[in-house]
């Protein structure tokens, strides 16, 4: 049985918790989400924490148990307080811009590449437009987007152009000149 799935997920000030009909409903000061329990998943609110549990008799629905209180667990820190994703583009010309509903991206392509804002998501660039910050209550939401943002140009390991994920080390490899001039030291 998961241990994360046993403990307890706290409550903060000012967020309140319901069950309705196999639903966690979570309302706080940013919005309000909702999570739909797998079969075999029960949840209670008790004494500002919400108790996950495996129903008596579903015991091979166990495996969901750790992942259903961790999803229940972010949506009462998502309604709390914002998740966030920063972005480095990194490259000679590479920048972005943020008009009005969409995002707007010079990376090298022969085109712009724009992307629309999802619903319930702000994104902005810092003022060197090298930065882009997204930020939102749903923790898959913010996470899925950044992952498709930077799968547009992954960094590559040569001259380690690209967009990655700010603190993200990309490991560079040695060009053909010095890989070149290496081998030939060798030879001799």
């Amino acid at each position: 049985m998961s241990r994360i799935g046993k403990r307890p997920v706290a409550l903060p000030e000012k967020v309140k918790a319901r069950v309705e009909n196999r639903k966690v409903l979570v309302e706080g000061p940013l919005g309000k989400m909702a999570y739909s329990l797998p079969d075999g998943i029960n949840a209670e609110v008790k004494d500002a924490n919400i108790n996950i549990s495996i129903a008596p008799g579903a015991e091979g629905k166990a495996a969901l148990f750790g992942t259903a209180r961790a999803r229940v667990n972010n949506i009462v820190c998502g309604v709390s307080k914002e998740f966030e994703k920063v972005l480095e583009i990194a490259g000679v010309g590479f920048k972005g811009a943020v008009e009005g509903n969409r995002i707007t991206m010079q990376l090298g392509f022969s085109h712009p590449v724009i992307l629309d804002i999802p619903q319930g998501i702000k994104m902005s660039f810092d003022p060197k437009q090298v930065i882009l910050t997204i930020k939102g209550i749903d923790r898959e939401a913010v996470g899925n987007l950044a992952a498709q943002i930077k799968r547009i140009k992954p960094p590559e390991p040569y001259k380690g152009t690209g967009i990655k994920y700010q603190g993200e080390h990309i490991i560079r490899k040695a060009g053909k000149t010095a890989a070149g001039a290496s081998a030939g030291a060798a030879k001799k």
